[in-house]
């Protein structure tokens, strides 16, 4: 089981990396929450990552924590109807405190908005994960393989997620503004000033 990459990154798109180890160029298929989160192409990173096996293909599937791969793992698993490709869309649309707040609080229509995702397979996200959700213990691995906390602290995330619901925003387009916010301001921002950042512009 392959469960982490790490080189040098040679190209990426919003929903591939190439990550180039010992010669070998190793194609990743990542969410866009990761892909905004890589370095520039020649820079060296690490991937956490989940291979599935099929008659015709084996696919590497490389996410920015071990918390992020762990909960794709469980979403194909677990909830009946959700392969590999809708997974990573899903997780290409909400970040993980997101989509973590989403499923614990049954909120249907937030997940139903996900690109493919329709009434039924956003309540059997709720129905199957909702026990198995964890708390605030992920990491992101930075550019060069040092980790630290993901997503700015995920509670200082969901605060600021909710509070610009709170203020109009939809549920996707708060979620992806305190993302850009984050990417910013850097690991310990506050909630407050993921908030401010993300009204800024």
């Amino acid at each position: 089981m392959i469960t982490s990459i790490q080189g040098t990154l040679t190209s990426t798109t919003p929903l591939h990396a190439i990550v180039e180890v010992g010669g070998f160029g190793y194609e990743v298929h990542v969410p866009v929450t990761t892909a905004e989160k890589l370095p520039s192409p020649g820079a060296i990173v690490k991937l956490h990552t989940l291979v599935i096996y099929r008659e015709d293909a084996q696919t590497l599937y490389g996410f920015a924590s071990a918390a992020e791969r762990d909960f794709f793992r469980l979403m194909i698993e677990h909830v009946s109807g959700v392969g590999p490709k809708m997974a990573l869309t899903i997780m290409s649309k909400l970040s993980l405190p997101s989509l973590e707040g989403a499923i614990r609080m049954g909120d249907i229509t937030t997940l139903a908005k996900c690109p493919g995702i329709g009434k039924k397979t956003a309540e059997r996200l709720v129905v199957e994960l909702k026990a198995k959700v964890g708390g605030d213990t992920s990491t992101t691995t930075l550019a060069g393989g040092e980790s630290a906390p993901a997503e700015s602290a995920p509670s200082a995330h969901r605060d600021a997620v909710s509070a610009l619901i709170a203020l109009g925003y939809k549920a996707a387009d708060a979620d992806t503004a305190v993302r850009r916010s984050a990417l910013a301001l850097g690991t310990k921002a506050t909630a407050e000033t993921l908030i401010k950042k993300s009204l800024a512009g």
